[in-house]
């Protein structure tokens, strides 16, 4: 069994981008994208509109994940017809490449290590540190994590988040960040003067509201699962994060096809120069990926995400708040 620097070493064959199939995945995501966004306007029908609005967000996760995937240089590096796209699709989705990429990378370099892991992640206390913390720290902290919050993710991860929030806190790092709102703003008031509240809830709020909602839990639900394991800064290593504190999203192929196979992150983490579509071929190839903490989306493995709040060093596993009162 390969491990460390051995195993990221043995994924760099997968770690090749072929333009032929990158530039087919996009622009086909891309163009099925744009196919439903036209059949929500045109359809007449509400129910219709309704399913029509949620594939559409759906669809837009496969996209951002593409996106995701360019910003790391796994596929289509040095393309400026690309860097185009991506940068205008990234103001669609309201996280603008700079902030980003900015707290993505930040993400991949402290994976689940404690008190340096909130930037472009989830929050993780202790529960010591927990306990110890004011009614305002607790609350804040906890509203965070709230499975509302999360769902809300348009709201709270994504607007606020990624472009309000990196705008007041750096204007000039993140100027693309007045862009997407501008963009956002131009979008809600040309809908509203020139159409109607059918197609600002089904052409432009639901799909939003549902790639969004996704992007939230799947981005949680990859780093807080039961079998997580967080480490202190003297203890963590970059490959044991990945292994250990990165999840594998048992899906079905087509929520696969949706998520682009980011439910294969702990492969994403150990080498994020991977293509999305070649991280299925490395978990076929190799055992040491077929063997870590897995979840889903099922209803009982969503709950059990979304109810752990702290970690305790001690018993080294994620605790439920019950958990936590309990103990004292």
């Amino acid at each position: 069994m390969l491990k460390g620097k051995d195993l990221i070493l043995a994924t760099r064959k997968f770690a090749k981008d072929d333009k032929g199939k990158s530039w087919y995945y996009t622009l086909s995501t891309l163009l099925i994208l744009s196919a439903c966004l036209f059949a929500s306007y045109y359809s007449t029908n509400i129910l219709l509109k309704s399913v029509l609005s949620i594939i559409t967000g759906l669809v837009v996760v496969r996209m951002f994940v593409i996106y995701h995937d360019y910003l790391h240089h796994s596929i289509l590096k040095d393309s400026l017809p690309a860097r185009i796209l991506f940068s205008l699709f990234g103001l669609y989705v309201m996280a603008p490449t700079s902030i980003w990429k900015r707290s993505h990378d930040y993400h991949h370099k402290h994976n689940s290590k404690l008190f340096t892991a909130y930037i472009g992640s989830y929050p993780i206390y202790t529960k010591s540190k927990y306990l110890a913390a004011s009614k305002s720290e607790r609350t804040t902290y906890l509203f965070i994590r709230h499975p509302l919050t999360i769902l809300f993710g348009y709201f709270f991860s994504f607007m606020y988040g990624m472009s309000i929030r990196s705008l007041l806190n750096s204007p000039r790092k993140h100027i693309d960040s007045i862009f997407a709102i501008i963009l956002h703003i131009t979008l809600i008031t040309g809908i509203f003067i020139y159409g109607d509240w059918s197609i600002f809830v089904f052409v432009y709020f639901i799909p939003l509201f549902v790639a969004c909602a996704m992007g939230s839990y799947l981005f949680y639900a990859q780093h807080n699962f039961p079998d997580t394991k967080i480490s202190d800064k003297d203890h963590w290593d970059y490959a044991d994060a990945a292994l250990l504190s990165s999840s594998y999203m048992d899906l079905n192929p087509v929520m696969d096809w949706f998520t682009a196979n980011i439910g294969y992150h702990h492969i994403h983490h150990i080498n994020a120069k991977i293509p999305f579509y070649n991280l299925p071929k490395v978990y076929e190839a190799m055992n040491e990926f077929q063997h870590v903490g897995r979840t889903s989306l099922s209803p009982r493995d969503i709950w059990n995400c979304l109810k752990l709040k702290v970690w305790d060093p001690d018993s080294q596993r994620m605790l439920t708040l019950k958990e936590v009162y309990q103990q004292v």
